[in-house]
Parts: C-alpha cells; sequence; structure tokens
C-alpha cells in the first residue's frame, strides 16, 4: 500500500517502564480516571474509557485497581483532580518531542519538563510548535506467522476503514483515522484476528536522524520522560543513525 511506514525506527521502547508494574497501574490508573469524567464509567459506551481497560488488563491491573479508579472518576471516591496535557518542545539535534501527560498540578509537570529538557540541552516550547510536525492516527500492529493471511487481512482492514496497511517483514502495520480506529479494531477482532497492540498515537509527518554525543544524550532525556510519574505517553520525531 502507499507510504512508508518508520514505526520500528522511532517508537521509543518502554521496557524498563513496563517492568515497573507499580508505576503503570499508577498511569493506568490517572487515564481511567480522565476517560470517565469526559465520557461516563460504562466502557460500552465509552470507547475511550474501553481502550484503557483493555490495555490494563493486558498489563495484568488487578479489576480491584481498575474498579477504584473509575469509582475516582465517578466522585464515588474522592481523588485527585487530573486533566490531560500535551507538552511539546526539541530535544538535541533539533527532535520534535510531543509528551502526553495526566496531571494534578500543570506548574509541577510544567516545571519538572522543563528542567529536563534544559539538562540535555533542549527547550520546553510553547503549544503548537511541534505538534504540526505529527499526524494524529489509529495504529494497529499484527505479529505475522507462519498461519497469517496477509491478503486477508488487507481487505479487511480496507474495507473497515483503515487508511493504510503496510506489510514488513515480521508485521502488518495498519493506520486509521482516530474516527476510524474503532471499527477497523472490532472488525479485525470479529474476524479472530490478534492484534499486537492498538493504540492512538501521534505519527511523525517526517524524522530526524541523530547520532554520536547528541543521540546519547536524547536517549536519556526519552527514557527519563518515560519513567515520569506524569508521563503517559512520548511521541518523537527521531530516527536512530545506526549507521
Amino acid at each position: 500500500m502507499s507510504g512508508h511506514s518508520k514505526w520500528a525506527n522511532i517508537k521509543h521502547k518502554k521496557a524498563k517502564t513496563d517492568a515497573q508494574k507499580g508505576k503503570i497501574y499508577t498511569k493506568f490508573s490517572k487515564q481511567i480516571i480522565v476517560a470517565v469524567r469526559e465520557g461516563g464509567p460504562d466502557p460500552d459506551v465509552n470507547y475511550k474509557l474501553k481502550d484503557i481497560i483493555d490495555k490494563a488488563k493486558e498489563a495484568n491491573m488487578p479489576n480491584d485497581n481498575i474498579e477504584r479508579a473509575i469509582k475516582r472518576g465517578s466522585g464515588d471516591i474522592d481523588g485527585a483532580n487530573y486533566e490531560e496535557i500535551m507538552y511539546e518542545g526539541y530535544g538535541p539535534g533539533g527532535v520534535a518531542i510531543l509528551l502526553d501527560a495526566t496531571t494534578d498540578n500543570k506548574n509541577r509537570t510544567a516545571g519538572d519538563f522543563r528542567h529536563l529538557f534544559d539538562k540535555y540541552g533542549g527547550n520546553l516550547g510553547e503549544t503548537g510548535c511541534v505538534a504540526w510536525m505529527f499526524e494524529k492516527k489509529g495504529l494497529i500492529i499484527i505479529e505475522k506467522d507462519d498461519e497469517t493471511d496477509s491478503d486477508s487481512i488487507m481487505m479487511i482492514a480496507i474495507d473497515s476503514g483503515a487508511d493504510d496497511v503496510e506489510e514488513q517483514d515480521d508485521s502488518i502495520e495498519i493506520t486509521t483515522s482516530p474516527e476510524s480506529f474503532e471499527g477497523v479494531k472490532k472488525a479485525l477482532k470479529d474476524n479472530n484476528i490478534h492484534l499486537s497492540s492498538s493504540e492512538i498515537t501521534y505519527i511523525p509527518k517526517t524524522t530526524v536522524k541523530v547520532s554520536g554525543k547528541e543521540r546519547e544524550k536524547l536517549e536519556s532525556l526519552l527514557e527519563l520522560m518515560e519513567d515520569h510519574d506524569d508521563v503517559q505517553n512520548v511521541y518523537s520525531n527521531y530516527e536512530s543513525d545506526d549507521e
């Protein structure tokens, strides 16, 4: 299909963060609270909430934690007043960085991010300074095996509203508009196709290669940002210059 995906090169690995279950559960709880306040506590109606709960369960988050977060979002249990904010800035080498954060103290979070940017040779920017370099998309990844029928998956995805399907050596990457994301997901699942990952994400329109000392600083910065308690996702247009 048309287009070229560099997702494998630009998606920052989160193995270290994923190993820290307590932090992961806290981040999911914040997302659930915000989703409930925005769209209500019923996941059958609130698709954003349903998607977060599915991911939380995949990460083995206990049902009690999920239910507690839903009750906090509904106001049945007292809790912090979280809000979602997108912070933007430039890292070493001019790499554009978007930080998807959930916080109960915007000034504290902005101060933390400003300190990290400054420490590693970047700068926290104003709203809109780098967001224009990204497209908000649904991204679905299906890992291939010997029994994968790539042609069938491509047809199902396109027929259900996907924007693009690209076959890699070991996976199939499907991109959708945010509006078509749930419909494409449902169509694939209804056909018993296992989704390795599915999310609404920000995909850079172009990428920037960084090498040497700047690459080391950038990767340290991205890792610290991934590990920040208020950060849900880190997006960048960084492409590793492996050569």
